[in-house]
């Protein structure tokens, strides 16, 4: 049996990137990971989230530091990378949480602009930080790569066309990057959250939402972080090229759960397509 420490507490020290993290479920996983030991990158676009979050970290006992960049620049995450390395030495998680889903359109109404900048940010992002992140875990012999899918990646909501290509997309290369990434000692997979409530829902809407699905809620950002901490510790040494699925059993069922925010009434009129 192998002596290595296993567990929250082998991740003590390490250094983690999340994207995405100045709130929601990036801000929650970047807090867990703070909480039991690591070094934490905190990366938002908004450079003043990015900030607070780093700083709240740190008034509570954490090690973190605000590295604000727009995933789909490459210019931006090769100064990401570096600034991290420069502060503490290398790379050991990733956590590719960074995505944008506004704003929502029916096909009809989608232009390229809009493709473009969906998948650019959710889907090229996730190709850039892993890309430059895989290039300093392999020199270790040892990284995790965590990263955000969605139930659209292999279902479909309304006038999500280029959100859930993306997520397509990125269990697509979570498998591809596995396979070439291995043999360097490099693990990646992604996480499937279901339902989350990211922006404090009332409780009508959160019943609402929570009603069809087997756990009897809607989740939580706090609901990804063990997950998240799981596939990034020793205890997932064997894991790799998987999608973890963190949605309460939504998608076990044969009735669909409430979810759809931009329902058939709000489809475009037949006579205003252009």
């Amino acid at each position: 049996m192998s002596s290595a420490s296993t567990g929250h507490e082998s991740l003590a020290g390490r250094v983690v990137v999340v994207t995405g993290a100045g709130k929601g479920i990036g801000l929650a996983i970047a807090e867990r990971f703070a909480s039991v030991g690591a070094k934490v990158a905190i990366n938002d676009v908004d450079e003043s989230a990015a900030s607070s979050a780093a700083a709240a970290i740190e008034v509570d006992g954490g090690i973190a530091i605000a590295t604000p960049a727009d995933v789909s620049d490459s210019s931006q995450v090769a100064e990401m990378f570096d600034r991290v390395v420069a502060e503490w030495g290398t790379v050991d998680v990733l956590v590719n949480n960074a995505a944008i889903v506004s704003p929502t359109l029916h096909f009809f109404d989608a232009d390229e602009a809009w493709w473009r900048r969906i998948i650019d940010v959710n889907l090229t992002g996730h190709f850039l930080c892993g890309h430059r992140a895989s290039k300093i875990m392999a020199k270790q012999g040892r990284g995790s790569i965590i990263n955000m899918s969605s139930g659209g990646a292999t279902r479909a909501h309304r006038a999500f066309t280029a959100y859930d290509a993306s997520k397509g997309g990125i269990e697509a290369l979570t498998r591809a990057m596995a396979l070439d990434l291995g043999p360097y000692g490099v693990r990646v997979n992604a996480l499937m959250p279901g339902s989350i409530d990211t922006v404090g829902m009332d409780p009508e809407a959160r019943a609402l939402r929570g009603e069809n699905i087997p756990a009897g809620r809607i989740g939580v950002p706090f609901d990804m972080t063990g997950p998240a901490l799981f596939l990034a510790s020793d205890d997932a040494d064997y894991v790799t090229g998987d999608v973890l699925r963190v949605d309460g059993g939504m998608l076990s069922q044969q009735r669909s759960a409430t979810v759809d925010i931009h329902p058939p009434s709000m489809f475009p009129d037949i006579g205003s397509i252009e």
